[in-house]
């Protein structure tokens, strides 16, 4: 169910969005090479179908990558900076100030070093959706759930993996709606790598088609992000909804 409402609110989102952008054509009767026609569109699309698919799983791949790399670091960081003490906000500060210069800026500076390989494209997907995950880790770890923890305290059972552990099914709900929502960072991270200095990848061929004035392969190229990054986004939901029934279970 969690699937095949992402997918037709996108397809919504999508046909609506087009519908507007031909109602500017016809209304202002605009060429063809200004914004291209149904028939213009649909025809790009058959022939670039395959070629254009091909890149978005490529980028889907470096996001999906950058994007476990960004939870792993989170959950790092939420964890050990949970406690308020000296390591906790040292380890907080430190994670702050990564973010404190923008990624579009920083971007140019790691192609540099790195090159335009799919090192590059990491690292900025990983870094644009990492920091909405670490703020959102670090207030679920830092809010304790005190009528469950108290009675673990109390027995001498806690340990700091149970503390995780409570918060994070206590909150599950929370977690699985910012990891879903940071796919939309990732993927906007790896494509804004692309778009930048890359040689592969939809944000290369947007660039390219950018280029050559061509919106109708833009347009083909933006339904094909779509439609991939609203299932990947069910697919997380379910998965955390499983995860959250698995857990009750036990």
């Amino acid at each position: 169910m969690l699937l095949h409402r992402r997918i037709y609110q996108f397809f919504i989102i999508y046909l609506l969005a087009v519908a507007f952008l031909f109602l500017i054509k016809y209304g202002l009767d605009l060429s063809d090479y200004v914004i291209p026609g149904p028939v213009d569109v649909w025809h790009t699309g058959t022939r670039e179908f395959s070629r254009y698919f091909s890149d978005v799983m490529n980028t889907m791949m470096v996001a999906v990558i950058g994007q476990v790399i960004s939870i792993f670091l989170a959950l790092l960081v939420g964890i050990t900076g949970r406690q308020a003490t000296w390591i906790g906000s040292f380890t907080k500060a430190a994670a702050y100030n990564v973010q404190a210069y923008p990624i579009v800026a920083l971007a140019p500076i790691i192609f540099i070093l790195l090159g335009d390989g799919i090192i590059s494209r990491l690292l900025i997907a990983a870094m644009i959706c990492y920091f909405p995950l670490l703020l959102s880790v670090i207030g679920i770890m830092s809010e304790p759930i005190s009528d469950i923890e108290h009675f673990y305290r109390v027995t001498g059972r806690m340990r700091w993996q149970l503390e995780v552990k409570i918060r994070a099914f206590e909150n599950m709900n929370k977690l699985t709606t910012v990891v879903a929502g940071s796919a939309t960072l990732a993927m906007a991270g790896t494509i804004v790598a692309e778009f930048i200095a890359a040689n592969a990848g939809i944000g290369y061929s947007i660039r390219i088609a950018l280029f050559q004035s061509d919106l109708a392969k833009i347009l083909i190229a933006l339904f094909l992000i779509g439609i991939t990054l609203s299932v990947y986004q069910g697919l997380l939901e379910v998965i955390g909804y499983l995860i959250e029934k698995g857990w009750a279970a036990k």
